[in-house]
């Protein structure tokens, strides 16, 4: 009509139940195409009719992934994220006409154990945000965005010393890094199918996460210092959100080294019951919030004592002078009596456990029951403890002033503890409550961050320590920040709360103004999508800007 005779193109528009507009942009498509030279494709297309075949590649991949013991929804991620477009559907089919049977029910540790495909992924580039829909096993990490969105994380990456690259920029790079830990995969190698989950890759604006080479590459590019400062910033950021208490608890952590270890000094593990080869750490918890503040990873022998003294430095001064920090607890072996009397001159009040020698010991059993106090305190679940406590004032050689010390009973172990501190303001029933905050976590402060480490025994990815720290901690606090307001579940350790909230599969689409994420159904999906709804609306600038929408499956 309008090219052969001549309607006007308002009138064609009209025929066929175009806009006039929508139309002539038909037109113009058309004529463009027809200067391109594609006039037979445009007037001689021939329609396939019936069910779409499924390309002989595709089915060769379907078949090679099953007999890997992947599971319908795995090989959906899987080719997800080689391009392939294969629905659940058409994979069941194939597999159906190959004869595979229904897999059994597996455990979770099975699963995560299966063997590389062999499939190669694609080389990872910043995601274009095209409409699209793919499936991801990983796809609940991506409740934790709107707190990196909210929190001001993102600022503090940008505005860090962190490298990028060439192809992935500095913000995508750390974004990779937290993805990957938070995700909890245990085994990384250069082909597994944790490359290829388009969930993974979206959290850090990417098409896929990049292999376990960049990962290594990427860290050893990454100095003391930027980690130095960038545990700064993060630190200013939770004081401001008033995260931050008025206590510290202070602990050291071993990181196991596996390789050759001449240059490394013997620490003991706890975990193993061992001295073993390893770099040694400490941390820095809040006991009210769980965050962890502080944390260094090259601490010698010979300067061990004197971190806490490096941690008083770090934690400065608000801008009137004033230091917030008020209170420290540590065990035994963190510091020196000398090192003690250092921070009752800096003001600084510390509840630590004396070391008990035989003569100690001896005494306290002496002492008439008469001069035992009898108090509860709090335990683990909510419990309470009733204890004896007996409290003295006495001069300690070293510190070479008085202190008060605590001796309790009844707490569980066959020998006293013996608490000393500088505060003489508290009542002891106080004090020994500050102390047992420590007891209260069932894990002690490094077993919490271990759920993180990327340098696992069986991993070829090889992070430098002191940045697989920083991000580690990094983690575990957006972690606690997920729990904090879940008040069954604020004390949650890391392992429970990615089980509980974060270990979930689903679908994502990503349309013009908005990606929607569906969760698969959960015991406690609705606590996930009540959280989440709070942050609608809000938008993210590393995904072209757009906002994310978390809602549950409509299907099991």
């Amino acid at each position: 009509m309008f090219f052969v005779e001549k309607y006007p193109a308002n009138v064609v528009a009209l025929k066929f139940g175009y806009t006039y507009r929508g139309f002539t942009t038909i037109v113009s498509n058309f004529r463009k195409e027809l200067k391109l030279g594609n006039g037979k494709e445009l007037y001689f297309n021939e329609l396939k009719h019936g069910r779409k075949q499924v390309e002989q590649q595709v089915k060769e991949v379907v078949v090679a992934l099953r007999k890997k013991y992947y599971s319908v929804e795995d090989i959906k991620v899987t080719t997800d994220g080689k391009g392939l477009g294969v629905s659940e559907k058409s994979i069941y089919n194939i597999l159906h006409e190959q004869g595979f049977e229904r897999l059994p029910r597996r455990e979770r540790t099975e699963k995560k154990s299966l063997a590389p495909s062999g499939l190669k992924a694609d080389k990872t580039v910043t995601l274009k945000f095209a409409e699209e829909s793919f499936r991801s096993s990983a796809v609940g990490i991506l409740c934790l965005l709107p707190l990196i969105k909210k929190y001001s994380i993102i600022s503090i990456i940008k505005a860090s010393g962190y490298p990028g690259t060439a192809q992935i920029g500095k913000l995508s790079s750390i974004l990779a890094f937290i993805a990957l830990k938070a995700s909890s995969v245990r085994r990384y190698t250069a082909d597994d199918a944790w490359c290829m989950d388009r969930g993974l890759g979206l959290f850090a604006g990417l098409n896929v996460l990049p292999k376990a080479a960049w990962f290594s590459s990427y860290s050893h590019r990454v100095t003391p210092q930027m980690n130095y400062q960038f545990l700064k910033a993060l630190h200013a950021n939770w004081q401001a959100l008033g995260l931050l208490g008025d206590t510290a608890n202070l602990d050291f952590t071993t990181i196991p080294y596996w390789g050759e270890n001449d240059h490394l000094e013997n620490n003991w593990s706890g975990k193993r019951s061992k001295a073993l080869a390893s770099m040694l750490a400490v941390l820095a918890q809040d006991p009210d919030s769980g965050i962890i503040d502080y944390g260094h990873a090259n601490v010698m022998h010979k300067n061990e004592s004197a971190v806490v003294l490096e941690f008083i430095d770090f934690y400065g001064k608000d801008v009137r002078g004033n230091r917030e920090l008020k209170y420290l607890t540590f065990d035994s072996k963190f510091t020196n009596y000398e090192n003690l009397a250092k921070l009752d001159e800096d003001e600084i009040k510390f509840v630590t456990i004396r070391r008990r020698g035989k003569n100690i010991i001896s005494r306290l059993n002496d002492t008439p029951k008469s001069k035992w106090k009898t108090v509860r305190v709090e335990r683990a679940g909510n419990k309470k403890a009733t204890i004896q406590i007996l409290e003295e004032t006495i001069f300690l050689p070293g510190y070479n002033k008085q202190i008060r010390q605590i001796s309790i009973t009844g707490h569980g172990k066959i020998k006293p503890a013996t608490m000393i501190t500088n505060e003489f303001g508290l009542t002891t029933e106080q004090i020994v409550r500050k102390y047992a905050r420590r007891w209260i976590v069932e894990k002690s402060i490094s077993e919490q961050i271990e759920f993180f480490h990327l340098n696992m025994v069986s991993s070829s990815m090889v992070i430098k320590v002191d940045f697989d720290l920083t991000m580690s901690i990094l983690t575990h606090n957006l972690f606690r920040i997920f729990a904090l307001d879940m008040d069954r579940y604020a004390n949650k350790a890391d392992q429970a709360i990615y089980d509980l909230f974060l270990r979930n599969s689903g679908k994502v689409k990503i349309g013009s103004n908005k990606i929607h994420v569906q969760l698969a159904k959960k015991r406690t999906l609705p606590l996930i999508l009540e959280k989440t709804s709070n942050f609608n609306g809000q938008k993210y600038e590393w995904l072209n800007n757009l906002e994310i929408e978390f809602s549950g499956a409509t299907n099991s």
